[in-house]
């Protein structure tokens, strides 16, 4: 198995898959396989999705990624040192098949990784978003004063 990173993939390694909009995180357990949480899945999709039901699956890199681009990230290796490999791809493949519970803020799939990987769950994407949302609320909140005070100006100079 070769991948399109000039760096050969390591056991435990995180991969991001930029698909549109978000990117899914899995993690390599080794000749060519993944491990990664799927949001709702199985015969009721939408009912899983409504019930933040996701399962593990492990799969081909190549099958999962697509047409899309990816690449190795263990974008957290000098903050938190990562669980030596063997105890990664352990844990990963003794929880496929299960269903876990899912929460695009809380529990998705880049904190699933995250967690196998150093430990700790974390979503940076996630953590983006969410102070995208508060920048832009405050932007908006300051647009609105704004505008309540040129009104104000207006009625005073007329």
């Amino acid at each position: 198995f070769r991948s399109p990173d000039p760096n050969p993939l390591e056991l435990g390694d995180l991969i991001e898959i930029f698909r549109f909009g978000y990117q899914h995180w899995v993690i390599y357990v080794g000749d060519g396989y993944v491990v990664h949480l799927i949001p709702g899945v199985g015969f009721a999709s939408l009912m899983s999705t409504l019930t933040n039901k996701a399962l593990v699956k492990k799969e081909r890199l190549l099958d999962v990624v697509g047409r899309h681009r990816y690449r190795i990230n263990n974008k957290h290796d000098r903050k938190f040192p990562p669980l030596p490999a063997g105890k990664i791809v352990r844990a990963a493949e003794q929880l496929v098949g299960q269903e876990m519970l899912y929460k695009v803020t809380s529990e998705n799939c880049e904190h699933f990784v995250t967690e196998l990987r150093y430990g700790v769950a974390r979503s940076d994407q996630v953590r983006d978003v969410l102070v995208g949302v508060s920048v832009a609320g405050l932007g908006l909140a300051a647009l609105g004063l704004l505008g309540v005070a040129v009104q104000r100006r207006r009625r005073q100079n007329q």
